[in-house]
């Protein structure tokens, strides 16, 4: 009968000791737990503050009693493993409540301490409003002073995965929060422009952003920053990192690896043959760098736990690693990350290039179309996938899982192009997001559409000096764009072509970039080489300027829509009782506008009216006399053809379709 010892009872080290019972019926196991809980989901603590999670209970997934009635496992919980004695392989555990010490013998030893929440040393630290968030205990202090103390204004301290759960949460209370974060943007593990789109969702619900600041100081009613200034703080909230359980490790003279996680070999096994080690407390290699990591995610914790388990009764179950698949939702926002980013990928000598794509979740002609996002990294040498970003209000989960696939399975843009994805108007669209991002991949790399990340764009203008040209139509430019850019719509640029210098640089945008491409293959095609577009277009632009702005070009910014809490604000349609219908010359010429309302509002020919084209019947008073001059527009001109048909058929004689928006204003000037 093999004695196992498990140092840890919460995500690895409860796994390590499932797995060991379901491999061995007769195996002797003791888990030490220095907390008063064990198998708690610790990454529901948040939303249970925010209320999303209504009972405590639902976090608890095990107690020692039902552990040990379903695993029989000795559970030793507020006990903490003091000493480790290698030679005589055996541990000291004290419990901390009553003082007794034991010692317990093992034939093979798992460490699974996870780690600890980073506590600087600042001034005030130690506050009874200050708090971490690690366990059942920290969560239960932290609602408490909410519900008790009633704070109005909270300061949370780290821009990582929990600081902005908590930021989240904490709006949810009806709590105001700034956010403090030391590096240019939050959540820094992700690009500028992914990050950009979280920064821009939590503005939107009131939250205060000081990036590249510090704490230096911690009073009552206030947090003093390292740029001088002063924050109001009712409570405040560490969230600056974790470090790893490794006292017991070092005292026992265990090798620590180089990235200052405890050294496990492939097998999970420690410098020492009876000791295995698993969760946040240990190094791993990187899946795609080979480096090697820390990466305290849930996920692979529970992973290491298995196996660890598995190779301490006899298995050679090898590790692979990790790629850091992680992702996060705040408010509705959700942005994930997997693998390398362009910065760490060129950083370790790779050969790497990245796009930018933002497509529809489903269909457009189907309701509840949102944008998502997909940021694809890659060998330019190879076509190897190396890494992804997603962001959006839908989707952005199912493609982050497709990336980290394609990472694993070391498939290329190529492979990704290629593959066939579940298709419905109502869950996806033929060409999927992933699918572009790939095709523009391919494109970037053959040279055929040579592109800049907005990452990439200071450098791109500092070495260039470009003519940059918006091919959005003017209504959107007049609202933001590139400070100094031209705006010469898609639609009109083919008459201008003549007009530009063949020996300058180029750089073209759009709104999303597909129609950036098309500008730049004009501009090949009437013999201008140097050419850009940028990918990801204006949203791009919009995102990494509000995260953390450029030095060499200007982009004017968007206002973002004030968002609360629990309540859903409705897009306003124009009313039908508009100007058709008050008006009361039926003959005069007039411009009606087919598009959707929705498209109406951001910009619209002058003096012009919105009969949506699925509208005419029921609105076909409103056109007036039958021999009256009608001229009809869209945005391309297709939608009015098919209303010029509808009015012809119902007897109209004068009607003319004017194509789409851009060609009726270039033929007004």
């Amino acid at each position: 009968m093999k004695k196992i010892l498990i140092v840890g009872g919460v995500a690895a080290g409860a796994t390590a000791a499932a797995k060991v019972r379901r491999l061995s019926p007769t195996a002797e196991i003791t888990l030490f737990e220095a907390g008063p809980d064990i198998s708690f989901a610790n990454c529901g603590l948040p939303y249970y503050i925010g209320g999303d999670i209504k009972s405590r209970s639902k976090l608890i997934l095990q107690s020692p009693e039902s552990f040990d009635e379903q695993y029989q496992v000795d559970v030793h919980i507020n006990t903490r493993v003091t000493q480790l004695d290698r030679e005589g392989k055996r541990v000291k555990a004290m419990n901390v409540r009553t003082g007794e010490i034991q010692w317990h013998e093992y034939d093979k030893l798992i460490l699974a301490q996870g780690g600890r929440p980073i506590k600087p040393k600042i001034d005030g630290i130690d506050h009874s409003h200050v708090f971490t968030l690690w366990t059942l205990g920290d969560m239960d202090y932290i609602k408490m002073h909410i519900d008790d103390k009633k704070p109005k204004e909270a300061v949370v301290v780290g821009g990582g995965f929990i600081g902005l759960e908590m930021v989240e949460a904490l709006v949810h209370r009806g709590i105001k929060v700034h956010l403090v974060e030391m590096m240019p943007h939050a959540m820094a593990v992700m690009d500028a422009e992914i990050a950009g789109f979280i920064e821009q969702e939590m503005i939107s619900y009131g939250v205060e952003i000081h990036t590249g600041k510090a704490v230096n100081g911690i009073r009552s009613k206030t947090v003093s920053l390292n740029d001088g200034s002063e924050l109001n703080a009712d409570m405040v909230i560490m969230s600056i990192g974790v470090r790893p359980t490794l006292q017991l490790a070092m005292d026992a003279g265990l090798e620590i690896g180089e990235s200052g996680g405890l050294l496990v070999d492939k097998y999970l096994q420690t410098s020492d043959k009876d000791i295995y080690a698993a969760g946040d407390m240990v190094e791993i290699d990187h899946r795609v760098s080979g480096k090697k990591v820390r990466i305290p995610l849930a996920g692979p914790a529970n992973r290491q736990g298995r196996i660890a388990a598995e190779n301490a009764l006899g298995g050679e179950h090898p590790y692979i690693g990790a790629m850091g698949t992680s992702i996060l939702r705040v408010f509705e926002a959700v942005a994930g990350i997997t693998g390398l980013s362009l910065k760490q990928a060129r950083a370790l000598g790779i050969p790497a290039d990245a796009v930018v794509v933002h497509k529809e979740h489903h269909t457009s002609y189907y309701p509840g179309s949102k944008n998502v996002t997909v940021m694809l990294v890659y060998n330019t040498e190879t076509g190897e996938v190396l890494g992804g970003q997603t962001a959006g209000y839908a989707g952005a989960d199912r493609r982050l899982d497709v990336v980290a696939t394609a990472i694993a399975g070391k498939m290329s843009i190529h492979d990704l192009a290629d593959i066939d994805f579940a298709y419905s108007p109502p869950l996806g669209t033929a060409n999927d997001a992933v699918n572009m991002a790939a095709f523009t991949a391919e494109n970037r790399n053959s040279g055929y559409s040579p592109a800049v990340t907005v990452a990439e764009l200071d450098e791109l203008v500092a070495k260039t000096n470009p003519v940059v040209i918006d091919v959005r139509d003017m209504f959107a430019f007049e609202k933001s764009k590139i400070e100094g850019s031209y705006n010469i719509p898609l639609e009109v640029l083919p008459g201008e072509l003549k007009d530009l210098p063949i020996d300058k640089n180029y750089i073209v945008y759009d709104e999303h970039g597909k129609k950036g491409h098309q500008a730049l293959r004009m501009l090949k095609g009437a013999g201008i080489e140097n050419v850009w577009n940028i990918s990801g277009g204006h949203i791009s632009l919009q995102r990494h300027a509000y995260a953390v702005g450029f030095e060499n070009i200007k982009v004017s910014l968007l206002p973002l829509e004030e968002k609360t809490i629990g309540e859903k604000k409705k897009e306003e349609a124009p009313k039908k009782e508009g100007p058709a219908a008050k008006q009361k010359d039926t003959s005069s010429p007039l411009v009606v506008d087919i598009r959707t309302p929705m498209e109406f509002l951001g910009g619209a020919y002058p003096g012009a009216i919105n009969v949506c084209l699925d509208d005419i019947h029921a609105r076909i008073d409103e056109f007036g006399d039958k021999d009256r001059d009608i001229t009809l527009y869209c945005a391309s001109g297709a939608r009015s053809a098919y209303a010029q048909q509808i009015l012809r058929e119902l007897g109209y004689t004068n009607v003319k379709n004017g194509g789409g928006l851009m060609h009726m204003m270039m033929k007004r000037k």
